[in-house]
């Protein structure tokens, strides 16, 4: 997925295996992961590159976990279940999400790497510099994690 417009066409000939297979609830997705990426590039007006390409995609599955919630309050589980279904399908053409321990690691890394460099305990004014870090290991390391959680991760280690 390294040339522009790698993912479009992956997404492409999911489309049409998606349509073979009479799986209408992916070929729809499907066909909004093109039309967000399109739609991204044009608004762009260069094609995408691989990270621009994740946080669209990133984007949308945050889409759906705020539809999922605004459905569960409104006592409509039928449409929630749709949305989470949508989710399954966009985190396919995502990295691998990572889990809760090896965050709290990177997280404690980060702090030991914002403690070392400022010469003493970081403090929540410290969270920026610690949520920067963290982020950059994140996609150097080609993997992804919701900033929602991160943040979460940072903020009970500062309070440690």
């Amino acid at each position: 997925m390294t040339d522009a417009g790698a993912l479009e066409a992956q997404v492409t000939q999911q489309v049409i295996i998606a349509m073979k297979a009479h799986d209408a609830v992916r070929t729809t997705t499907l066909r909004l992961i093109k039309n967000a990426l399109k739609n991204k590039a044009i608004e762009k007006r260069a094609p995408l590159t691989s990270t621009e390409e994740q946080q669209a995609l990133a984007t949308m599955i945050k889409q759906r976990r705020d539809s999922i919630e605004q459905f569960t309050k409104g006592n409509r589980p039928e449409l929630a279940a749709a949305e989470a279904a949508e989710i399954v399908v966009i985190e396919e053409f995502l990295p691998k999400a990572l889990d809760e321990s090896a965050l709290q690691a990177l997280v404690a890394e980060a702090v030991a790497e914002v403690a070392a460099a400022t010469g003493q305990k970081p403090t929540a004014k410290d969270m920026g510099a610690i949520m920067k870090a963290v982020q950059a290991r994140l996609q150097a390391s080609g993997l992804r994690a919701e900033g929602r959680i991160v943040s979460e991760q940072v903020k009970k280690a500062l309070a440690a």
